[in-house]
């Protein structure tokens, strides 16, 4: 029996294997769906919902959500547009993002994102919520200000018998990542390096090393976001 699966995004005729999601299938079809808490190698959340696409009429976080034969998904439509512009937004207002002084300016998805999506001025009010810098740790900052709660840290930054480093505390709207102390202290040059990388903002930062590559040669700098998938 073949795992070949066949099915359609916005028209376009793609083929993916058993197991994947819509998100991994699109992509090695060219096709482009925004993500910040998704990250290749990590078990998917479905947090951010940036994502979101339409199957049968019904909006599905293509992260989580594995392909089928003949599902019929649509990306690109202007609904769909809208409402991810407008998590952008409600993200920007509810955290205290300042990109020109952010040591992530160029490499931040978030930023990348409010390019793609033309935002100018966010239609929700700016919270400017009190939010804690932890410099505690010895290679690292958290700096929660510019802090999405992808994740991404927590799934993906671990210790060699796999305890979590990072991880959410709190509930709600007081939810902030920190990290466990003792975890922390002893994490490596490359675990620090690797969890500034797993960041799609500036929240984690590896002490000392925040400009090595300067404004103006970074990654968003030369080419927007998705461009890297043809077409896009």
């Amino acid at each position: 029996m073949s795992d070949k699966i066949t099915f359609t995004i916005d028209g376009k005729e793609c083929t993916g294997k058993k197991g994947q999601t819509i998100v991994e299938a699109a992509k090695e079809n060219g096709v482009y769906i925004p993500v910040l808490c998704h990250y290749d190698g990590l078990k998917p959340a479905g947090a951010c919902r940036i994502c979101t696409v339409r199957v049968g009429g019904r909006n599905m976080a293509a992260c989580t959500t594995p392909i089928a034969n003949d599902i019929v998904v649509q990306n690109n439509i202007p609904e769909l547009e809208d409402m991810r512009k407008a998590i952008v937004e409600m993200l920007f207002v509810e955290g205290n993002h300042m990109c020109p002084t952010c040591e992530k300016s160029g490499n931040c998805e978030l930023q990348a994102l409010g390019y793609r999506y033309l935002m100018m001025a966010p239609r929700f009010p700016y919270l400017w919520p009190t939010k804690q810098v932890d410099a505690s740790i010895p290679k690292l900052y958290i700096d929660r200000n510019r802090c999405i709660l992808c994740l991404r840290c927590h799934r993906g930054v671990t210790t060699k018998d796999g305890k979590h480093i990072f991880g959410p505390v709190k509930r709600g709207d007081r939810t902030m990542i920190t990290a466990d102390p003792e975890l922390a202290a002893g994490m490596t040059d490359k675990q620090a390096q690797q969890a500034m990388d797993i960041c799609p903002v500036g929240a984690l930062l590896k002490k000392e090393v925040g400009f090595v590559v300067p404004v103006g040669k970074r990654k968003y700098d030369q080419k927007p976001i998705g461009s890297e998938i043809q077409g896009n």
